[in-house]
């Protein structure tokens, strides 16, 4: 056997391998695909299952209506959400304004 065919033999080997090898991922990436939307779903329930109290929803008003954004938001939301709680929301809006 020559050094060619040799060479001509390893190359078809190595184009079918790889040919085979591509066919092969194929088919798991699209049952991942299926099993990541599946598990997404109830993560989606979940939040769309849990509904916000009216306290809450209130405090977050008052949130956008000062345009706060992350620390400032969550804190103003916890003091916010223990005077509701407390029943002194009322002036507690009036006097944040």
């Amino acid at each position: 056997m020559t050094f060619t065919s040799r060479l001509a033999i390893v190359a078809l080997t190595s184009l079918l391998a790889t040919g085979t090898a591509f066919a092969q991922t194929a088919a798991p990436a699209a049952k991942t695909d299926a099993k990541t939307t599946t598990a997404a779903a109830p993560a989606a329930d979940k939040k769309a299952s849990k509904e916000r109290s009216a306290e809450s929803l209130e405090c977050s008003k008052q949130a956008d209506a000062k345009a706060l954004k992350g620390k400032e938001r969550k804190k103003f939301r916890r003091e916010c959400m223990k005077e509701a709680k407390a029943g002194t929301a009322a002036p507690a809006a009036a006097d944040k304004k």
